[in-house]
């Protein structure tokens, strides 16, 4: 692996650091951190988007699982400026930080657990104002996709239930040292307000929700959802059988003969709840 300023980019943490100077100061316009906001930063490696970010803002909370890196961020940001996490992202609790205020939570994630990253901040969403994340692009155009093309999958549905997205701007794969093979892409994520959705508004004013709805029971939507997508090519009417009908999937105006990924998220939520309610009968 390169050395980058040297540190030795390590395969097993998917390290890839930020070196466009360009696209730092187009990643922190975005974020627009205020005085007075709690900034966490996943992965903060040597620091790219940790010390602009810290000119905006009085403190900073990073999470970082390189001992290395670790010991760089001490030597460089005083504690009173930079709270470190030492571990794993995958486990951190970031319900710890939520009586500083509502989270805006930014990174520039490991291609080998976004996925897994972004289904383990799900949780947390209530504490969180908006998230900022590069990601590989095929990921972020699989998390915004529309029903119907080949990009919506189950990542699309269960995090587009739970917060509004939208993909900002491409990242080439030059802007980093070592570079990646693949493009990657800047996603803005903010939570749905759930206690608001009767009046179709998000956390932030002026975002619609599209349909939104909200799920009776979280646990079975996602089951529902991952039995739909988990044979692609196969009919609702097959990966769907042990949870309804084919009469009753036709009765909630869901055609039986669609395939998971032609119909939208409130549809998934419709399907769960008229679940829901029969098994509470």
């Amino acid at each position: 692996m390169k050395s980058v300023a040297g540190h030795t980019a390590r395969k097993r943490f998917g390290q890839n650091f930020l070196v466009s100077d360009g696209v730092i100061r187009k990643i922190v316009e975005a974020i627009a951190p205020r005085a007075g906001d709690t900034v966490v930063e996943i992965g903060p490696g040597l620091g790219a988007l940790t010390e602009p970010l810290l000119e905006r803002i009085d403190h900073l909370h990073v999470v970082e699982i390189d001992r290395d890196l670790i010991a760089r961020l001490r030597q460089r940001f005083p504690p009173e400026r930079l709270t470190i996490h030492q571990g794993d992202a995958l486990e951190f609790d970031f319900g710890t930080l939520k009586a500083a205020g509502p989270l805006k939570i930014v990174g520039n994630l490991p291609y080998n657990i976004s996925s897994p990253l972004l289904f383990h901040l799900v949780p947390f969403a209530p504490l969180v104002y908006d998230m900022h994340f590069m990601l590989q692009k095929e990921v972020v155009d699989r998390m915004v996709a529309e029903p119907g093309s080949k990009d919506f999958g189950r990542l699309s549905v269960m995090l587009q239930y739970r917060y509004h997205m939208e993909r900002l701007f491409i990242v080439p794969p030059g802007a980093f040292n070592p570079p990646p093979k693949v493009d990657s892409a800047i996603v803005r994520m903010i939570p749905v307000d759930f206690s608001r959705v009767g009046a179709g508004s998000l956390c932030v004013p002026g975002i619609p929700l599209r349909g939104q709805v909200t799920a009776t029971d979280p646990a079975l939507f996602a089951k529902v959802v991952t039995a739909a997508f988990s044979q692609r090519r196969k009919m609702l009417r097959n990966t769907l059988r042990e949870f309804i009908s084919e009469a009753d999937l036709a009765a909630l105006g869901i055609t039986p003969t669609a395939r998971a990924e032609d119909i939208a998220v409130a549809d998934y939520v419709r399907l769960a709840n008229t679940l829901a309610d029969l098994a509470r009968r």
